[in-house]
C-alpha cells in the first residue's frame, strides 16, 4: 500500500507512496473524467502463453503477507509476530491458492558497488518462500517499500539507483533461480518517481526498470528462463494512460510468460469515509466496474493475465471499527469478488494483520471473511442495510428493507435457531422485506439500548445477510473544553452509531482540513471509538479560523442528526450543544 495512507494506521505501516500524493489529488483523480491516454502501444501487445494464463488463474484467490517482510526495519516492527509454517498452513486451509510476499530489501543491504543483501535476511525470505511452496501455494515475491525509499530517485540519481536496482535483482534472481515455477516474481511495488517532468517521463523510467528486471531474471538461467514475471502499471493504478503505457512495454518485450498487476482499494471517498460517502452505493459500484473493465479490455481480452496484487478498503482496520459500516463493507467485498470473477482477474487480499490474527490464527471478523470467501465462487444476497433501529421513546412500528438478491432467491429469516414466520413476523413484496411491528416487539425484548436481536436473511446460495435489531434514541452530546491539541465531547450514544460529521462556519462555508466538502474525514478530523465520547482531532481544530464558531452536524446510522457548536479562541476550544 501507499505512504499517503500511513496516517490511517497509527504505529503500523500500510503504505509505500510518498506523502505528497495528497488526498486532494486522489479525489481529483476519482471525481474527474479520465483524460485521453497519452501513451498507447503502436501495436497491441501479444497474448501471453497459455501457461502464463493458467498459472495466474491457478493463483486465485491470493493473500498478502503484509506488514511483515516489507516492515521497517524488521518483520515484527509493524505489529505482526514472526512468520511460522503454521501460518502458511492456515492460509492454505482457508482456500487461498497463492500468497504475495512483499519484501523491503534496501534496509538489509550493504553499500555500493555490491549492495550485498544481508545473508540472514535472504535466509528468512528463502525460508518463507520454501514453506509456502511446500504447502503447494504459489508465491509472488516482490521489491516493496524500496519503491519510495530509494527507487523513486531514479530521475535525479539515475546511474546509482539503476545500479542498485540491478544489483538487488541480480542477487534475488540468483537465489531463487532453481525454485519451482510456482514462484512468481514482481518487479516493483507501486512504482513512483520524484523530480520528473510528468507522466511521459514516469512511463519511460518505469519501462527502463521493468526491462532491467526482465533481462536480469531471464539471463540468470535455471527456471528463471521461463518463470512467470509480473509487471506493474505506474503507481499500480488502472487509469487508462497507465494501462496503455504498460501495454506498450509488453509490445516491446514480446515475452509470453509475463502478467500485469494493478491494486484496488475502492472508491476513495467511500474507502476512507469522507464527503458523505458512507455507503457502497452506485457511485462506488461504477468506479469499481469502470476500473476492472479498463483492465479487462486492455489486457485480459487480449490474452494477457492480470493480478489485482492488493485489494481491501483503505480505512478498514479491526482496531478502528465504525469508519466503514459493517454491512457496507460486506456489500463492497461481495460485489468486488463477483465482478473480479466476471472479468477473470486474480485477486490478492491485502492483509496487514487486520483480517487474520497471526497470533491466534483466527479471523478477526469471521462473518466478513465468510463473505469474502463466498465471493470467490458465487454471489450472495444483501439488503439496503444491516441495521434496523427502533426508537426507545416511541411505539414499535414495522420496518422495511430493500433486498438485493443478486441473482439468488430469498429463503426466509432466522433468529438463532428459530425460523421466523412469514406473514406474522415479516412479509415480502417483490424485493421489499418488511419486519412487522409484532415481530419486532418480540425481538426487541426489554428494549435495552443497543442490539436486541440479530437476524439472518437466508438466500438460495451464498452467505446469509445479517440484520441487527437495535433500540436507540437520539444521542446526547455535552459541553466540552479543550485546546487545539484535541477536544473530547462527552457523548451518550444511547444505542446509536456515528456515521459521519458535517462541519460549517456560520457563513455556511465548509470548515475543516477538507475544505472542499462539508463532510470531514473520519480519523483525520474526528473519531468515535469509545462508548462515551466523540473526539475532534488536532488536525481539525488547527484548521479552524481563530475566533470562529463552527456548527458540527453529527449524522448517525439511525438517521438522527445532532448539531453541536465549536468555538476556537487562540488555542482554546469550547464545545456546546446547539
Amino acid at each position: 500500500m501507499t505512504r499517503r495512507l500511513a496516517r490511517l494506521l497509527p504505529r503500523r505501516r500500510r503504505s509505500s507512496r510518498p506523502p505528497r500524493r495528497l488526498a486532494a489529488l486522489l479525489l481529483a483523480i476519482a471525481l474527474l473524467p479520465l483524460l485521453p491516454a497519452t501513451a498507447r502501444a503502436a501495436d497491441p501487445p501479444p497474448p501471453s502463453a497459455p501457461a502464463a494464463r493458467s498459472a495466474v488463474a491457478a493463483m486465485q484467490p491470493g493473500w498478502n503477507m503484509g506488514n511483515t517482510y516489507d516492515a521497517i526495519p524488521d518483520e515484527t516492527s509493524w505489529g505482526n509476530p514472526p512468520v511460522t509454517r503454521e501460518l502458511l498452513r492456515k492460509v492454505k486451509s482457508q482456500g487461498f491458492k497463492s500468497i504475495r510476499l512483499p519484501v523491503t530489501w534496501g534496509i538489509h543491504q550493504g553499500g555500493a558497488p555490491g549492495y550485498t543483501i544481508d545473508p540472514a535476511w535472504m535466509a528468512k525470505v528463502r525460508q518463507v518462500v520454501d514453506w509456502a511452496l511446500d504447502e503447494d501455494l504459489y508465491v509472488l515475491l516482490n521489491m516493496h517499500h524500496d519503491s519510495w525509499m530509494w527507487v523513486n530517485n531514479l530521475a535525479t540519481d539515475h546511474d546509482a539507483v539503476l545500479a542498485r536496482y540491478e544489483a538487488t535483482w541480480t542477487q534475488i534472481a540468483a537465489e531463487f533461480r532453481d525454485r519451482p515455477s510456482k514462484l512468481v516474481l514482481e518487479s516493483i511495488n507501486e512504482p513512483t518517481f520524484s523530480g520528473t517532468s510528468g507522466d511521459e517521463e514516469n512511463y519511460r523510467l518505469l519501462a527502463e526498470l521493468n526491462r532491467a528486471f526482465h533481462r536480469i531474471v531471464r539471463e540468470s538461467g535455471g527456471r528463471n528462463a521461463d518463470r512467470l514475471l509480473v509487471l506493474p502499471t505506474l503507481y499500480t493504478n488502472s487509469e487508462q494512460g497507465r494501462l496503455d503505457a504498460l501495454a506498450a512495454e509488453l509490445t516491446e518485450l514480446r515475452d509470453p510468460m509475463v502478467a500485469t498487476t494493478i491494486h484496488f482499494y475502492g472508491w476513495w471517498p467511500f474507502s476512507v469515509n469522507i464527503a458523505g460517502y458512507t455507503r457502497f452505493d452506485a457511485t462506488s459500484e461504477q468506479d469499481l466496474t469502470a476500473q476492472f473493465d479498463r483492465v479487462y479490455n486492455t489486457f485480459v481480452a487480449r490474452g494477457i493475465p492480470v493480478v489485482v496484487g492488493e485489494y481491501a478498503l483503505l480505512a478498514y482496520d479491526h482496531n478502528r471499527p465504525g469508519i466503514i459500516e459493517r454491512g457496507e463493507q460486506r456489500k463492497y467485498f461481495e460485489f468486488l469478488g463477483n465482478y473480479a470473477r466476471e472479468r477473470r482477474l486474480t485477486t490478492m487480499l491485502w492483509d496487514a494483520g487486520q483480517f487474520l490474527n497471526r497470533t491466534t490464527l483466527q479471523w478477526r471478523d469471521p462473518e466478513l471473511f465468510a463473505q469474502i470467501r463466498s465471493s470467490w465462487t458465487t454471489r450472495s444476497g444483501t439488503a439496503s442495510s444491516d441495521l434496523v433501529f427502533l426508537p426507545k421513546s416511541e411505539a414499535i412500528t414495522s420496518r422495511t428493507l430493500t433486498l438485493n438478491p443478486n441473482g439468488t432467491d430469498f429463503q426466509g429469516l432466522r433468529h438463532g435457531t428459530r425460523t421466523l414466520v412469514k406473514g406474522r413476523d415479516y412479509t415480502v413484496s417483490g424485493n421489499q422485506l418488511t419486519l412487522t411491528a409484532g415481530g419486532l416487539t418480540t425481538l426487541a425484548g426489554d428494549r435495552a439500548y443497543g442490539v436486541n436481536a440479530t437476524l439472518e436473511a437466508r438466500f438460495s446460495r451464498g452467505v446469509p445477510w445479517r440484520i441487527d435489531v437495535i433500540t436507540s434514541d437520539t444521542p446526547v452530546l455535552s459541553n466540552a473544553t479543550g485546546d487545539t491539541g484535541g477536544l473530547t465531547i462527552p457523548t451518550r450514544f444511547r444505542g446509536d452509531m456515528l456515521a459521519t460529521m458535517e462541519s460549517r462556519y456560520d457563513d455556511g462555508s465548509n470548515a475543516g482540513p477538507a475544505d472542499w466538502t462539508p463532510f470531514q474525514q473520519w480519523d483525520t478530523s474526528f473519531t468515535a471509538y469509545t462508548p462515551d465520547s466523540i473526539k475532534l482531532t488536532s488536525a481539525f481544530l488547527d484548521s479552524l479560523k481563530d475566533g470562529s464558531r463552527v456548527t458540527l452536524t453529527f449524522h448517525f446510522w439511525s438517521g438522527a442528526e445532532v448539531a453541536y457548536h465549536v468555538t476556537r479562541t487562540g488555542t482554546t476550544v469550547t464545545g456546546t450543544p446547539a
